[in-house]
């Protein structure tokens, strides 16, 4: 593993599990200082724990992005422990099973609230501390194509979008602001309920025949803090497998077969 972080310091919010674990992981051995956080202390110190043993660096602040003070905490709490910050990941995130005809206003904030204001607010704290660095937003495949009853997590995810190009245009030109869009992810979240049946329809519906691990978007999430995507800001990249090539499921081959052959 090469070290692009070595001597930098990486936040990222929502990083006691999932997919904020493996970007958390993968950033503390490419070098990096990492901060973990979450609401869940047990988890988060488990995660910094497991960092620290596997020879990297990382403590963990616990985070209610749904609490202005506490998330700039989190911030400060990073530049105390490590004097800055080089990188911030807002990956934190949560949904609601509603359609926009059921939604409620309590649904509405703990979405919003959690998955798009603590995202500006967490990045407008922390571009205070750059001189130079870069800001990565995980978005997710429903900010393109969505389907019933995941709203406003759907709205919510297509506003993160346009929130990294303004804050691109805002921040720059020393701090650079990309998206990552995820799609299908095998997380205990999404996995809990899903039969064997089931996962191997949804891998056969997936032009590159698996549904995705959280080390499939801890990569690229990678590569756009690195210096190496120095020329790229205000964009986002779909990390979904190639599901937003398809037009009609019925029209797919079995895409898991065909790996398998």
């Amino acid at each position: 593993m090469t070290e692009r972080f070595d001597g930098r310091t990486a936040i990222v919010t929502g990083s006691t599990r999932g997919i904020g674990e493996s970007i958390a992981r993968r950033l503390a051995d490419e070098g990096a200082s990492v901060v973990v956080s979450g609401r869940t202390v047990e988890e988060g110190e488990a995660v910094a724990t497991a960092i620290r043993e596997a020879g990297g660096e990382a403590s963990f602040v616990r985070t209610d992005m749904r609490d202005p003070e506490s998330t700039e905490g989190l911030i400060e709490g990073a530049v105390e422990r490590y004097g800055g910050v080089d990188v911030l990941v807002n990956n934190a995130a949560v949904e609601t099973n509603t359609g926009a005809d059921e939604a409620t206003r309590e649904d509405w904030d703990l979405v919003v609230e959690t998955d798009f204001r603590g995202y500006w607010l967490c990045a407008r704290e922390a571009v205070r501390h750059m001189d130079e660095g870069a800001v990565v937003n995980v978005s997710s495949n429903h900010a393109l194509l969505t389907m019933p009853e995941m709203f406003p997590y759907n709205a919510v995810k297509s506003g993160i979008e346009g929130m990294t190009r303004a804050m691109a245009l805002d921040f720059g030109p020393g701090v650079r602001v990309n998206a990552v869009a995820p799609g299908w992810i095998a997380v205990d979240r999404t996995m809990r309920e899903t039969s064997e049946e089931r996962r191997r329809e949804l891998a056969g519906i997936h032009p590159v025949g698996r549904i995705g691990e959280p080390e499939d978007v801890a990569a690229p999430v990678a590569f756009l803090a690195s210096d190496e995507a120095g020329y790229i800001t205000g964009a986002s990249l779909v990390v979904d497998g190639g599901r937003t090539a398809v037009m009609q499921d019925d029209t797919l081959p079995d895409y898991a077969t065909r790996r398998e052959e």
